[in-house]
């Protein structure tokens, strides 16, 4: 038991000193993960899955050309640029980049996939039911391959100038020789031959759907006049996912490929949609008609099936990017459960570039699983990037179609905006204070501030103040509110390293405001409060139940620590109390809530009815319980006052109180009493009749013994015990002749008792 004892009150003795350490009004706001800044505003500056922000390669448009989705882009051997596109099939030259040169044009939807031979021939693939048409370097258009396939999702041309062409929905990778000689080159079990890639040693690469295979395939040569045929095939890797949406190779030999959608829904149509519905199953289509919206209603001799065209990016189904290295061993770099990723490209420094939907983002894997957000389109989603001299990286997006450029140098003047930052109360605000590796930020980054009374910065907030150039700290001069939001401008991308920011923390005092008393709950009487279910000399007392009280609202602004905030300022954990029966005592719990986190003392008032002041009970309370003995006190009606204080984290002139009254309660030491108990044994059977009173208010009940036998309850006269004054009769049959006693008990409404007894002899003549 004393060990018990001991270590109660060193359990109590830690709470008070953590309660002790709370009590102060500076706090800080501090942003440092990735999720955080993932909540502001990027403009020319990369969010890195570590955490931090450094400036992104430049990003420009290079040219609207006024085309729903821009499918690829290539390079031509003079650096010029070609997209394809749709939602009408064409492909446009960028001379200049604000009149694109249209140098192909067809009839159907879309030109989905481009490459250029040796001597810039250009070939465009085009779908649905399409074909494979060449355009020559003067500008001659001509059907090159038709390979009555459903869909063309990828072209590539070999060293000696064959073309191969991957198809849908039949799984079938043709081979054409530059004379236009065709032959199947690979007939896959897939639906889908989805992208294709040559490795180091000439061999071409598939990519599937829907089992997602990377299937390795052999070119062999037997006649130097016709296309190739394939060798020995093998798979070199299964993804997680369902379609093999890129591939892509480096100088070294690595292999890059991009997957997307789960597996667990097989598909006649690859994942290449987002936000619009899958195709249905068709049969023997014999025409396409295009309506206005751009639905083609594919019709056959058995069934009419609708299907949408162009094909976009499933809205579901997650990413994978795996590296196979030379030797074959896969090695997974990048997953998503959200981003899809629709294109690979390499930046200048030989970082893989992925494009992704459906947010239009540009991300850098970095290394060690480590990536960033380069740049962020206003598309939804990126269909290519291409590699062009000088290290520049051309972008194509999709939804709209547009085009930009990405490196290789630095965004000038990027900027990042933080979220605004909700104080809960109005704030006074101090340091800003920011920190990079190897103090990189310092001359680097320059830091600005407002404030306002919304939660979203609009023109209602105060302009920005700063520059703050001092990365240790310098006090921001913006206007006390409630919000506040912070920027960051990178200035010096070129000496000496670029710059990042690993954290950014502001310091802010929000204004004292008066604590409250939420709820109050007054116990039954008779009901004792202590702090531990077993403290002390209770080990014999009975346990009671408690009314807790409720808070006011549940959405009360209790200060939040911010995840980077020390250690005194987590929320205080209240134990709760337990209480048991004890006679004459009086409880009461309560609820309070102080917005600045402040450690409250609490002092508690009462008064009788009809009393005008307020009488002290107890002062310096700091858990929200108190129990009293109320002997010393009248019987009578009575209310509370619980008053909160907030002099523990503030200083005497700035303290404030906040207080509450409690319900009207009644206190009731008096026991009741019992009159005119008497036997009336002259007659069997034998009658005790009592009468019993309270004066501090019902008769709750009572009951009799009979020669200290078992107590046995009887009932008012009126049957309902409802009032201070009640009568009995008590009828007792079957008493031996002789001497008896009868003791009988009551009890009022808060469990005061009385007893009396009466002795009366039985005759044998009223025996029965």
């Amino acid at each position: 038991m004393k060990r018990a004892t001991m270590l109660a009150c060193l359990v109590a003795a830690g709470l008070a000193v953590s309660a002790a350490a709370r009590a102060e009004h500076t706090h800080t706001w501090r942003q440092s993960d990735y999720g955080e800044f993932d909540r502001g505003t990027a403009k020319g500056v990369a969010l890195r899955s570590d955490g931090k922000l450094m400036p992104a390669p430049k990003f420009t448009q290079f040219s609207d050309p006024n085309l729903a989705y821009v499918w690829a882009l290539r390079v031509d051997s003079q650096g010029r640029v070609y997209a394809a596109g749709g939602s009408d099939a064409k492909v446009l030259r960028f001379d200049d980049p604000a009149k694109p040169t249209t140098v192909f044009q067809s009839s159907e939807l879309a030109a989905q996939a481009i490459a250029f031979d040796a001597h810039d021939n250009l070939y465009v693939g085009t779908s649905p039911d399409g074909k494979v048409y060449k355009v020559t370097p003067n500008g001659q258009k001509s059907t090159f391959f038709e390979p009555k396939t459903k869909y063309i999702w990828a072209l590539a041309v070999d060293s000696k100038g064959v073309l191969y062409v991957a198809t849908g929905d039949t799984g079938k990778v043709f081979a054409v020789s530059p004379d236009g000689k065709d032959k199947l080159f690979y007939q896959s079990d897939e639906l889908h031959a989805r992208s294709l890639a040559f490795d180091s040693k000439g061999n071409l690469l598939i990519g599937t759907d829907p089992d997602g295979l990377i299937v390795r395939v052999e070119i062999v040569s037997k006649n130097a006049q016709g296309p190739p045929e394939a060798g020995s095939s093998f798979v070199i890797y299964q993804t997680n996912k369902k379609e093999v949406t890129s591939l892509l190779t480096d100088a070294s030999g690595n292999l890059y490929a991009a997957s997307i959608g789960e597996k667990q829904r097989p598909s006649a149509v690859p994942l290449v949609m987002p936000m619009m519905p899958q195709a249905l199953p068709e049969t023997a289509p014999t025409g396409a008609i295009a309506s206005a919206q751009g639905r083609v209603i594919v019709q056959s001799q058995q069934t009419t099936s609708t299907f949408v065209f162009p094909y976009f990016p499933s809205t579901a189904g997650g990413a994978e990017v795996v590296k196979i290295s030379p030797d074959g061993s896969p090695d997974i770099l990048w997953t998503s459960r959200e981003d899809l990723v629709f294109s690979m490209g390499l930046s200048s420094s030989g970082k893989l570039l992925l494009g992704t939907g459906n947010k239009g983002e540009v991300i850098e894997l970095e290394g060690n699983n480590v990536f960033s957000t380069v740049a962020m389109t206003a598309s939804s989603q990126v269909m290519s990037l291409v590699s062009a001299a000088g290290g520049k990286v051309y972008v194509a997006t999709a939804n709209p179609g547009k085009l930009f450029t990405l490196g290789p140098s630095y965004a000038a003047g990027g900027s990042f905006e933080s979220e605004a930052f909700d104080a809960k109360i109005f704030s006074h605000w101090g340091r800003l204070a920011w920190w990079g590796e190897n103090g990189g930020t310092q001359g680097k980054v320059e830091m600005y501030a407002r404030s306002g009374n919304t939660s979203n910065p609009d023109k209602h907030w105060s302009a920005w103040t700063g520059p703050y150039k001092n990365a240790s700290g310098e006090t921001v001069t913006c206007q006390p509110a409630r919000f506040i939001q912070w920027k960051a401008v990178f200035l010096d991308t070129d000496h000496g390293g670029a710059p990042n920011i690993s954290w950014v923390s502001v310091a802010y005092q929000p204004k004292n405001v008066a604590p409250q008393i939420e709820d109050i709950e007054v116990q039954n009487f008779g009901t004792r409060i202590q702090s531990f279910a077993n403290p002390a000399g209770s080990g014999n007392m009975t346990p009671a139940p408690i009314r807790m009280p409720q808070a006011e609202r549940a959405d009360a602004n209790f200060h939040q620590a911010s995840r980077a905030e020390p250690a005194q300022h987590a929320p205080r954990m209240d134990v709760p109390p337990q209480g048991f029966e004890d006679k004459g005592y009086q409880s009461v719990v309560w609820s309070a809530r102080d917005d600045n986190g402040d450690d409250l003392l609490y002092s508690i008032y009462y008064r009788g009815e009809g009393e005008q002041n307020w009488r002290l009970l107890k002062d310096k309370l700091t858990e929200k319980y108190y129990s009293w003995d109320t002997a010393t006190m009248p019987d009578g009606a009575y209310y509370l006052k619980i008053v909160a204080s907030d002099s523990p984290s503030n200083p005497p002139d700035q303290t404030l109180t906040g207080e509450r009254e409690s319900d009207r309660f009644e206190i009731a030491n008096t026991p009741p009493q019992i009159h005119s108990l008497r036997a009336d044994s002259g007659s069997a059977p034998v009658t005790i009749l009592f009468e019993a009173s309270s004066s501090s208010g019902t008769i709750a009940h009572a009951q009799y013994s009979v020669d200290a036998g078992a107590w046995q309850v009887v009932f008012p006269v009126g049957l309902l015990s409802d009032a201070p004054k009640e009568s009995y009769e008590i009828h007792l049959s079957g008493l031996a002749p002789g001497e008896h006693t009868i003791a009988v008990q009551i009890a009022d409404a808060f469990e005061n008792t009385a007893a009396a007894k009466v002795t009366f002899t039985v005759t044998g003549r009223g025996a029965k």
